[in-house]
């Protein structure tokens, strides 16, 4: 079965994710499958979770309540655990994804890993070690959130929205060497995007949308119809040139806004979604003896 095939049940422990990370969650999941079931469990009694409403009518997650009876006692973990069995008995589902950074998830990972479902688990960067090995594939959200896009008020799905979105779809299959079909981009957007539609841009074709946008080129591939992205005039050997020279200038270190900045001055038209990429920082980061630590780069050796 391929990925975008997989039917997913994505179980969100409430008390210990934040609200903030729920667009790049599912964008994320949508690379992996199609969610058939969204579930947040919490005490929706307690003010703390207020802040909830909002993202169960935004994503259709449907809440599940559970009354702390004791204090100092879960009861959400184990209403979580016992749901995950119930669904992985209903033969509904290729796969879990389970939110939280909690460890008392570890055993649950592992149960259904022994079942043969795929297991994605998501948390924040304190999460143990032991539920993260115990997972088919472990994300942290800190790092899903900074390589995605800015949060946005405005619930309309701009051009901008979408080129993001594609340019995101390319280079992840780009770093695993596997080609991206037109097909696979209109399954992504859609699972990403449930309202996307190309004739909202005034294209009957989302292949004629595609060649529309900024940095995307659409090939024929024999029966396949493919899309990639097209670097600028400015090759990339040449900015990382650029960046060494700047370096090596100021002795190997300077702050990320000021490298950012001289490169812009010496080519005007430098765009860093040009090389596939959505910030500055991960361009540099991927560069042969570079690094950039807290918003400083440093050149090694």
């Amino acid at each position: 079965m391929d990925n975008k095939d997989l039917r997913l049940a994505v179980l969100i422990d409430s008390e210990n994710i934040s609200t903030k990370y729920m667009k790049c969650i599912f964008d994320e999941i949508s690379n992996y499958g199609i969610t058939t079931y969204k579930r947040a469990y919490g005490d929706w009694t307690s003010s703390r979770l207020g802040g909830w409403k909002e993202i169960f009518l935004k994503y259709a997650i449907t809440p599940i309540q559970q009354y702390s009876y004791t204090q100092g006692k879960n009861s959400t973990d184990s209403a979580m655990i016992i749901d995950a069995m119930d669904i992985l008995y209903s033969g509904k589902v290729d796969g879990f994804c389970i939110l939280s950074s909690d460890s008392d998830f570890t055993r649950l990972a592992g149960r259904l890993r022994e079942a043969g479902m795929l297991v994605i688990g998501m948390g924040e960067k304190k999460t143990v070690e032991a539920f993260r090995t115990a997972c088919s594939v472990f994300k942290y959200l800190e790092v899903l959130m900074a390589d995605g896009e800015e949060d946005e008020d405005d619930d309309t799905l701009s051009r901008q929205d979408i080129e993001e979105s594609v340019r995101k779809i390319i280079t992840d299959n780009n770093a695993m060497e596997r080609e991206t079909t037109v097909g696979e981009i209109g399954s992504k957007l859609s699972n990403r995007h449930a309202d996307f539609d190309v004739r909202n841009y005034g294209y009957s074709k989302l292949s004629k949308f595609l060649e529309s946008l900024n940095g995307i080129s659409i090939s024929f591939d024999g029966t396949s119809v493919v899309a990639s992205l097209t670097s600028g005039e400015l090759s990339r050997d040449s900015v990382e040139s650029l960046v060494r020279e700047i370096l090596d200038k100021k002795k190997g270190k300077m702050p990320l806004p000021t490298l950012k900045q001289s490169i812009e001055k010496k080519y005007p038209d430098f765009n860093i979604r040009d090389y596939g990429y959505s910030k500055f920082a991960r361009f540099v980061n991927d560069m042969t003896d570079i690094k950039v630590e807290d918003n400083v780069v440093y050149k090694e050796g």
